[in-house]
């Protein structure tokens, strides 16, 4: 008795080594994969933005904070491919340096290999979760606010002095020969001269002429107005034998609603939504959105135990095959969660099946990855077959 206790206190010692520096591995690996992912993939981001913001007139003052929100949307699925990768690249480092053959010899096979990497699965799992369900949702409410604020607020705080200008998709087009301050930041007021503006009354065109022009922005209301001094508005064209003209001294003209700007702070579509809110909801837009933030941290554990499977090889096998493997059953797992995701808020699905199905089949065919593996597929296809071959000879008697 005493020669089976000290066996089982010296296993259990070779198995927290094991799992040490299996975990040391892969936490190695996967700092040097999340970093290059994240060098690509944030370097890209921040070119984005930048063409962005100079395309959109976007002040500098938020082009970080935006550069930021999209990290931290895109950190979820960078963290959960790293750690994907890592695994892989760990368990299959052991069997190339045959260090797993001696494992496997002490009777340490693939199910302690993925217990060992729980340590690290867990916490990643945790954080992603956290990501999906808190930071991002507020990073894609903070960055919708940025961009509606800049759309509704740019064109008219980045006046060029004597060109023609298109505003709100070619609905309006402006001109003043002098611009005063045109250097300003969006929330200052411009003071112009000489205006020309047309614009479409329905069918009808509005052109209204002014000496003067200064923009400011109604406190109580928050809405935005060029105040025109000295004018005439013609309703239809000067030659039209109806037209109607009006000469004016003041004129305020609204550009920017100020419920349209408080609607911004009160940003409301889906992906910016709580997910207390989304638990809260019935609709199918809700649902799926709430199903795909649970199912990014669902599949870091769905994925790690893939990931066990795919880095067992030979010593002779393919160099890294079983990670080309993964990146494509990675990208197939995503695009299916994206298509279900798609599926359910057409309504062509139902909640109760909804992006579960494929974390099901993800899971079926690790389990038929597994028992393949080790030679079990077989043996139960053989069990299953004359079962059935024994009904039949039954029958036939």
């Amino acid at each position: 008795m005493k020669s089976i206790s000290v066996f089982k206190q010296a296993f259990s010692l070779i198995n927290t080594i094991i799992a040490k520096y299996l975990m040391r591995n892969v936490l190695m690996l996967l700092a040097a994969v999340f970093i290059v992912i994240g060098l690509v993939v944030f370097g890209n981001q921040l070119v984005l933005v930048i063409k962005e913001s100079l395309k959109q007139g976007i002040p500098v003052v938020d082009l970080f904070p935006l550069i930021g929100f999209k990290m931290i949307r895109d950190i979820p699925l960078i963290l959960s491919l790293s750690l994907f990768l890592a695994i892989i690249l760990s368990v299959s480092k052991l069997y190339k340096a045959s260090e797993a053959i001696v494992m496997n010899s002490l009777g340490l096979g693939d199910k302690h290999f993925m217990v060992f990497i729980q340590p690290i699965v867990i916490p990643v799992f945790v954080f992603i979760l956290f990501l999906t369900t808190v930071a991002v949702p507020w990073s894609k409410q903070q960055r919708s606010m940025i961009m509606d604020r800049s759309e509704n607020a740019s064109e008219f705080s980045f006046i060029k002095q004597g060109e023609f200008q298109e505003f709100k998709d070619g609905e309006i087009v402006f001109y003043a020969s002098k611009v005063k301050d045109n250097d300003q930041s969006q929330s200052s007021d411009q003071a112009m001269e000489e205006i020309f503006i047309y614009a479409l009354a329905g069918d009808e065109p509005i052109i209204t002429l002014a000496k003067q022009a200064q923009k400011y922005t109604d406190s109580s209301t928050s809405s935005v107005y060029l105040r025109l001094k000295d004018g005439t508005r013609y309703h239809g064209f000067p030659s039209d034998a109806n037209k109607k003209i009006l000469n004016f001294d003041l004129y305020d003209l609204q550009i920017i609603d100020g419920e349209v700007q408080k609607s911004t702070s009160n940003y409301n579509k889906v992906e910016g939504r709580g997910t207390i809110d989304l638990l809260r909801s019935d609709g199918l837009k809700e649902t799926a959105e709430l199903q795909w933030r649970l199912s990014q941290p669902l599949s870091v554990l769905i994925l790690s135990a893939l990931g066990v499977l795919l880095g067992k090889a030979s010593p002779r096998g393919g160099k890294n095959l079983g990670v080309l493997i993964g990146v494509v059953i990675f990208i197939l797992y995503n695009n299916a969660l994206l298509i279900a995701k798609s599926t359910l808020e057409q309504g062509d699905s139902i909640p109760i099946i909804g992006l579960w199905w494929v974390h099901i089949s993800m899971l079926l065919l690790i389990s038929i990855f597994y028992f393949y593996r080790h030679g079990k597929l077989t043996h139960y296809l053989d069990k299953i077959v004359g079962q059935f071959s024994h009904k039949d000879t039954a029958n036939a008697k």
